[in-house]
């Protein structure tokens, strides 16, 4: 009867724990089943906005130089943003010192596309980063009135008229853009600028590149865009 029961209780362990490794039928149909993640209907062309920049005017009407641009961009899928760029920067510079004069007024343009960062890509806020590649090719005048000469007094004037100069340069980009009221958007931008390649006039290297700023091999700048969205 000892070796019976034995038997007996070894056999219900057996079972209880094949019980345990490999679940009914009924139990494996009760674990929770993972939901399928729903498919993005959203058309491939959410629309196309247009807008201007305001800090390029503001730095103009405050400084020696300054740009007025616009830009159009198209939304896909509310995820990228293939965008143009376009102006005309101006700049006017007298050297106080030197008395040296600098003048351009000319177009530049640049392409490029953002890229949306948020999750949530549908919602009225954007985190955007992107790139940018422009071009400019202006001319530039640079009039000086010369060192007097210490021994005789007497000062010889140079410079150059429309002295031909171009420029290719890359834009790193990160900015936020949002919803204010309707089809009316607002945004601001942070660009790290890189010289590609250029040219300069026999005069020597210009103050200021149409688009890029002050004539360095690298430039951080700024946009504010108000954008008109359909």
């Amino acid at each position: 009867m000892m070796v019976r029961k034995n038997i007996y209780l070894s056999l219900l362990l057996i079972l209880n724990a094949l019980f345990l490794l490999f679940p009914t039928g009924a139990n494996a149909q009760r674990r929770p089943t993972v939901p399928k993640e729903k498919k993005d209907t959203v058309a491939f062309f959410r629309g196309v906005a247009v807008g201007i920049d305001l800090v390029g005017p503001a730095m103009r009407s405050l400084a020696s130089y300054g740009q007025y641009e616009a830009l159009l961009r198209l939304n896909i899928k509310d995820r990228f943003f293939p965008i143009i760029e376009a102006g005309i920067g101006q700049a006017d510079k007298t050297d106080e010192t030197t008395r040296t004069c600098f003048k351009t007024n000319a177009p530049y343009a640049r392409v490029g596309c953002d890229f949306n960062m948020l999750k949530d890509k549908h919602d009225v806020y954007r985190f955007l980063v992107g790139g940018r590649v422009g071009y400019t090719s202006f001319k530039y005048d640079v009039l000086s009135p010369g060192i007097a000469d210490p021994i005789w007094g007497t000062q010889s004037a140079y410079g150059a008229l429309d002295s031909k100069g171009n420029q290719l340069w890359a834009e790193l980009i990160g900015g936020v853009d949002a919803k204010i009221w309707g089809p009316i958007r607002m945004g601001w931008s942070v660009r790290y600028k890189l010289r590609l390649a250029h040219k300069a006039g026999e005069i020597g290297e210009p103050w200021y590149v149409p688009g890029f700023g002050r004539g360095d091999s690298s430039q951080l700048g700024a946009t504010f865009n108000v954008l008109f969205e359909l």
